[in-house]
């Protein structure tokens, strides 16, 4: 069985983690896994806008605990390696989905733990069921973040909020993660995934070379003073009105028309 599903509907994609018996922990497989679909989805671009989701109740409870557990017996320094080849795995993953030139939703339900924490944070919007619970958990097994949840979370909920979330590992529900900019909307579980595909639609529909030029001036923002950012605005804005979805959309405008956009 595949640790994770892909599925293309026209232009949406959708991951689903697929361990539901383990709350969708990450292993070595699921690892791999991603890493692949997320390399193929970044340069399909017929896709037009990538869902991730779990299979099950859960969206995912983080690293597989019984996975880290077989390799105690390991020595220190073989311990060491396995775990720098597996989070240098997962990070291939975090990095393409911040990069993927489209949108990509998180889509969320249940536990949202450990790297799964990081997951929605490298996702551009995230969904979260009413019944959906948020723990970073790390320390709870005496080990330091991953997958750029160190770099996301000061960014998003303030550094002493993230010291908080991390060094506490403490339990917080979806509307806590809609206060903290960790969820951009909260829905009842029952509508999850038909408030889901309706956002996807939309962003699919959408002007899709401008969605990915805008999430790369969004996070680039942080790292660039404002004229190397005027600049990148500058260079983005004039690259988009090369375009043809540029063109319809300014003659639809004059039309009072809805465009259709065909993103690019």
């Amino acid at each position: 069985m595949n640790s994770v599903l892909l599925e293309i509907d026209g232009a949406i994609a959708t991951l689903t983690l697929n361990r539901p018996e383990s709350l969708n922990a990450l292993d070595r497989a699921m690892s791999l896994e991603l890493s692949a679909l997320t390399s193929r989805l970044e340069d399909d671009d017929s896709v037009r806008c990538v869902v991730l989701q779990g299979a099950g109740e859960h969206f995912m409870a983080g690293g597989d605990i019984k996975f880290f557990h077989q390799g105690l017996d390991e020595p220190q320094d073989v311990r060491k390696l396995q775990m720098e080849h597996l989070i240098g795995e997962v990070h291939t993953t975090v990095t393409r989905l911040r990069r993927m030139p489209k949108p990509v939703i998180a889509s969320v339900g249940g536990a949202v733990a450990g790297f799964g924490v990081s997951l929605i944070c490298a996702c551009d919007l995230a969904l979260a069921a009413d019944s959906s619970y948020f723990t970073l958990a790390y320390c709870h097994i005496g080990t330091s973040p991953d997958g750029g949840a160190t770099y996301a979370l000061p960014r998003l909920v303030g550094v002493k909020q993230a010291m908080e979330i991390a060094l506490l590992g403490e339990r917080f529900d979806a509307r806590r993660a809609l206060e903290l900019g960790l969820v951009n909307r909260v829905v009842a579980a029952a509508e999850l995934a038909a408030e889901t595909r309706k956002l996807a639609e939309r962003l699919a529909a959408g002007p899709t070379a401008v969605y990915g030029r805008t999430k790369r001036l969004i996070n680039e923002s942080l790292s660039h003073s404002l004229v190397e950012q005027l600049q990148a605005e500058q260079d983005c804005f004039a690259e988009s009105a090369a375009d043809a979805d540029f063109a319809e959309g300014v003659r639809a405008f004059v039309a009072k028309r809805k465009p259709k956009f065909i993103g690019r």
